[in-house]
């Protein structure tokens, strides 16, 4: 499965690192999620997250603004990454959970069209509320509950799979 953001803010590009700003509620929630130790490197928790089933990755490859907002984001400056190639590589990717609603609208407006009916048709596409700090209007419990789908996917058979 697939956790999909939008771009990396600031912090996230500075460091290199996926939700890197310390008040993203991101890793708290995945390492809740997935019993991983939140005092692991940044590395280890990814790789954690991998061997759980879960890779993350952005809608978009590059834009242009000022700042980490989302609607900063300058329409004609926006480069979507590759995903017709992503999911040619990973075809067992079943479902594609969006961190918040600006994820999945980019998904829709600048990845959608570009990918086959088949792809689309096999992927179950779920938004989950932003773990942003700037989403505010859920606490992070609310936030924590509502990802616990991420696992809940996990845990059901894959289609064709004798459960």
């Amino acid at each position: 499965m697939l956790v999909l953001g939008s771009m990396p803010g600031a912090a996230s590009l500075a460091a290199q690192q996926y939700y890197a700003h310390r008040h993203n509620a991101f890793w708290p929630i995945m390492c809740d999620l997935f019993d991983i130790d939140p005092t692991q490197p940044y590395d280890a928790r990814c790789r954690s997250l991998l061997r759980a089933g879960v890779a993350v990755w952005d809608v978009l490859e590059q834009c242009r603004r000022v700042g980490s907002l989302d609607a900063d984001i300058e329409k004609g400056s926006i480069v979507a990454n590759d995903f017709r190639g992503f999911f040619d590589t990973y075809p067992r990717i079943g479902t594609v959970f969006f961190n918040g609603a600006t994820a999945q609208n980019l998904f829709r407006r600048h990845v959608a069209r570009g990918l086959s009916d088949a792809t689309l048709r096999a992927l179950q596409q779920v938004r989950l509320p932003s773990t942003s700090p700037a989403h505010a209007a859920m606490t992070r419990s609310q936030k924590a509950a509502a990802w616990a789908a991420v696992r809940e996917a996990l845990e059901q058979p894959l289609a064709g799979d004798d459960a």
